[in-house]
């Protein structure tokens, strides 16, 4: 009984940590990994660089985004912030 009453403290630790910063964490990589999934041709963007683009091509890992008239770039999926709603 004694034994348990000590670990009691740290286990409440454990249980604030895991709800506090994990699940959210968890949730955020899902919803993004999601958004990755849903993308589709036509859509705006922002990478994590700061870039704005249209996406012209999706491949396995990789996304084709145009900048410009004159100016495409590949990139890494996981390198996709979010999708902009204009």
């Amino acid at each position: 009984m004694q034994g348990l009453e000590s670990f009691l403290p740290l286990i409440v630790l454990i249980a604030i940590f895991y709800f506090l910063i994990i699940m959210p964490q968890q949730r955020q990589t899902k919803a993004h990994k999601q958004m990755l999934s849903e993308l589709k041709k036509g859509d705006k963007i922002i990478t994590s660089g700061g870039l704005f683009g249209e996406v012209t091509n999706i491949e396995e890992n990789f996304i084709k985004i145009k900048l410009s008239d004159d100016v495409s770039v590949k990139i890494v999926k996981e390198y996709i912030l979010k999708r902009v709603n204009e």
